[in-house]
């Protein structure tokens, strides 16, 4: 497991409380998990993604991870219609894993509420919530 200052979190992106990413590209958002969360389930060997064309809310979840510690369900950090998949993740899992924020993203979202973004965390905020969250664990 890593250390919190071995984290990738770039600053550019936002961050869910579930340990989504999300990135702004033009009209739509990126999405994908963040490295703490990829660290914490350690080998992905599934992926289970949703189909172009389903609209989804804020806080619903939208796929399912599986690695061999556990699996996970993975949540909207924004509402919108599922615009494009990565769908080399059917085959190749574990990119999520090697490349979160690159070759490891999922979906791509026409987001029907730009402001949501900014209800998610920073760079700074979410590595605060991570250092009390592991601080808590290990009391």
């Amino acid at each position: 497991m890593k250390s919190i200052d071995e984290l990738n979190l770039p600053e550019n992106y936002r961050y869910a409380e579930d340990h989504e990413w999300a990135k702004l590209e033009g009209d739509k958002v990126r999405v994908g998990l963040d490295d703490y969360a990829q660290d914490q389930l350690q080998a992905i060997v599934y992926v289970e993604l949703p189909q172009v064309g389903d609209s989804i809310k804020k806080g619903e979840p939208f796929g399912v991870v599986e690695s061999v510690k556990a699996v996970v369900d993975c949540y909207m950090p924004v509402g919108g219609e599922i615009i494009a998949v990565n769908t080399a993740l059917v085959d190749s899992p574990g990119l999520v894993n090697e490349s979160p924020y690159d070759e490891g993203w999922m979906i791509d979202i026409k987001p029907t509420d730009l402001t949501e973004m900014d209800t998610l965390y920073t760079r700074g905020s979410i590595r605060e919530a991570i250092l009390k969250k592991v601080t808590k664990e290990g009391q």
